[in-house]
């Protein structure tokens, strides 16, 4: 099949790789043009250091010519900028497939609902899992899960990436799919401040199981199946995030959690992680539905309030006790 992927971050750019193992024919866009120069090199220096990458695949800076004839998009946008290249697909007939983990802020939707509003005639799928992009670039075993509405797309999208060592389950249950991905983010900025603080293995294990019962309640909410969060985009990707030092989410977490200030973090690095936008559209998200989610607030007010994070733990202890739900 034809496919452009567009953003050639890390996550993009390890996907077109195993589209391109797999006998498609791959176009890579992005809008930083060194990005693109060292991939026709065969490299991506900034993201996935040290991994040899295809030479014989298309880069494009030109949006349109990176899309034109193509039949699957693989939409590897950052969640802040989605809506702006979703607007720029009206009218292109191909399969859209997010792979982006986030929620906009404004109105709450994820990724897929932005790609339904803006291109409603087209085929909507989306791509989430535990999956570090180096290591899906490695070829080191790795499961994750396509969801869409219509299961023939996740078939066909299943079709497009599984390898012996890359693994698609499907769903049909986009929103749960989407929401797990997302969330998680914000919980592993609070496992990482328990890191950060010197607390142990209890301490995680405690957070990661109360957190996983918070965003089930906040994605039902938003119209998710709650098994869904028992999968590999909520129970799966949790873990990894929360317990990997690899996860750019829990790293935010654990250098706060040490005493540096966001300032600080953000000045020694080009974006900071995705859990840190994720963090004010779920607390905004769960004002709107009136649903009950203390740790992601906590970590609301540690990114965007100044709370000091002995003071988050606190809190989050001292709270009425209740029963476990």
């Amino acid at each position: 099949m034809n496919v452009a992927v567009l953003g050639a971050g890390a996550w993009g750019t390890a996907l077109a790789k195993v589209l391109h193992e797999n006998g498609n024919a791959v176009t890579l866009w992005d809008i930083n043009a060194a990005t693109l120069e060292e991939l026709r090199g065969g490299s991506s220096e900034r993201y996935l250091p040290g991994v040899r990458l295809p030479t014989d695949w298309r880069v494009e800076a030109d949006f349109g010519k990176a899309i034109g004839g193509r039949e699957c998009l693989v939409m590897a946008i950052p969640s802040q900028a989605f809506r702006q290249v979703a607007a720029k697909l009206k009218g292109h007939p191909a399969i859209l497939l997010s792979v982006t983990k986030g929620i906009e802020f404004e109105t709450g939707e994820t990724m897929s609902s932005i790609l339904r509003e803006q291109v409603p005639a087209n085929r909507v799928a989306a791509l989430s899992g535990p999956s570090f992009a180096r290591e899906v670039a490695l070829a080191i075993p790795t499961t994750v899960v396509c969801a869409s509405e219509n299961d023939g797309t996740a078939r066909t999208v299943q079709g497009l990436f599984h390898r012996p060592e890359f693994r698609i389950y499907r769903s049909t249950d986009i929103l749960g799919v989407e929401y797990g991905g997302a969330l998680k983010n914000v919980i592993a900025i609070a496992a990482g401040v328990g890191d950060g603080l010197g607390y142990g293995d209890n301490t995680k294990a405690g957070l990661v199981t109360r957190a996983l019962a918070e965003m089930r309640r906040l994605g039902v909410a938003c119209g998710a199946q709650p098994d869904t969060f028992a999968g590999l985009s909520g129970l799966g990707d949790l873990m990894l995030t929360c317990f990997s030092r690899q996860s750019r989410n829990r790293d935010l977490g654990e250098r706060l959690g040490r005493g540096e200030t966001l300032q600080a973090i953000q000045a020694s690095q080009p974006k900071l992680a995705e859990g840190y936008p994720t963090a004010r559209s779920a607390y905004r998200l769960a004002r709107e539905k009136k649903v009950p989610t203390p740790i992601m607030d906590e970590v609301y007010a540690l990114l965007y309030e100044g709370k000091e994070p002995k003071r988050t733990v606190r809190d989050l202890i001292s709270r009425t006790f209740k029963a476990e739900d």
